[in-house]
């Protein structure tokens, strides 16, 4: 299993959206902010939004057990094969991730040989 990097590209508002169900105030993720990096594998990386995790798990497991080598389910969907653009589940405010696949090899179930 190979380590996944979570880069954070952005953080949205639908201000029409946010306007018409949002509380006042509403502004954009307060947890995420553009240019974070976080490596996974099968496990949330500290500091990584729970809900975000919930919605980019399965992409991150996918990649980091070798799917997306050429390119994500029929080609019709991200053109660089090993990365994966998703977003959170928050409707008036996605932040929007960069899942890469990695060379570097996960620690889970490593035992040095000694």
């Amino acid at each position: 299993m190979k380590k996944v990097k979570i880069e954070v590209l952005k953080t949205t508002l639908d201000k029409e959206l946010a306007a018409e169900y949002g509380v006042p105030g509403l502004t954009a993720c307060p947890m995420m902010k553009a240019g974070q990096v976080f490596y996974a594998d099968y496990a949330k990386p500290d500091g990584l939004c729970d809900e975000a995790w919930k919605a980019i798990y399965q992409y991150v497991f996918a990649l980091a057990h070798g799917a997306g080598r050429d390119v994500f389910y029929y080609g019709d969907w991200i053109r660089t094969p090993g990365v994966a653009i998703c977003s959170c589940n928050d409707g008036l405010r996605p932040v929007i991730f960069k899942l890469t696949a990695t060379d570097e090899e996960s620690a889970i179930g490593y035992t040095p040989v000694r």
